[in-house]
């Protein structure tokens, strides 16, 4: 009720890049965006392969929705769909498609349907392995350094992960449906 995602996610975007420069100089970080303007979902995986990326992380807040009461920080890697929850999750993440001028032409696929997501989870990852390891590390820094529920590493068919050619997460840093936790990724902290 208080927040949009897209602020918050670039207020934390903003702030791990500042940390990135400061303690490790020699790692130029490169920012899909770094104000408030939407960039097309293939636009996003596209930057980061033009720029021949090592690591892409997306950066997102959650939201269940009719639940109040989840909370907890969650780390996505490209793979085979585990479970609903997880397509149900691509599915609200994907829709932001429909958004984008002319989506049809940018994907070969109805971002709403289960044979669109089938399809997604046939994507073969080159880089799963280690996709899966840096997301083991955030989550390891969520709950250990920052006192954050780690609710695990997860797979999915997100489509920012899907079109990357290098290790990719997606990073979802609580719950903004979860009043405490909404109040919490508004603050410095």
């Amino acid at each position: 009720p208080n927040s949009r995602e897209k602020h918050i996610a670039l207020s934390i975007a903003l702030k791990l890049r500042a940390l990135i420069q400061s303690n490790y100089p020699e790692i130029t970080v490169i920012m899909t965006r770094s104000t408030d303007e939407f960039i097309p979902l293939y636009e996003r995986a596209a930057m980061a392969n033009r720029h021949k990326a090592d690591l892409f992380i997306s950066i997102h807040a959650n939201i269940m929705p009719g639940s109040k009461a989840t909370y907890g920080t969650e780390t996505f890697v490209m793979g085979q769909h585990v479970a609903d929850y997880n397509l149900d999750v691509a599915k609200r993440e994907n829709a932001s498609i429909l958004l984008e001028a002319d989506y049809e032409t940018n994907y070969d696929y109805d971002p709403n349907s289960d044979e669109g997501h089938i399809l997604m989870s046939m994507y073969q990852n080159a880089f799963l392995e280690q996709s899966i390891l840096f997301a083991e590390l955030v989550e390891k820094q969520f709950a250990d350094y920052a006192g954050r529920k780690s609710r695990g590493v997860k797979q999915a068919g997100f489509v920012v992960l899907k079109a990357t050619a290098m290790p990719s997460v997606l990073v979802e840093t609580g719950f903004m449906s979860n009043p405490k936790e909404e109040k919490y990724l508004l603050t410095e902290a």
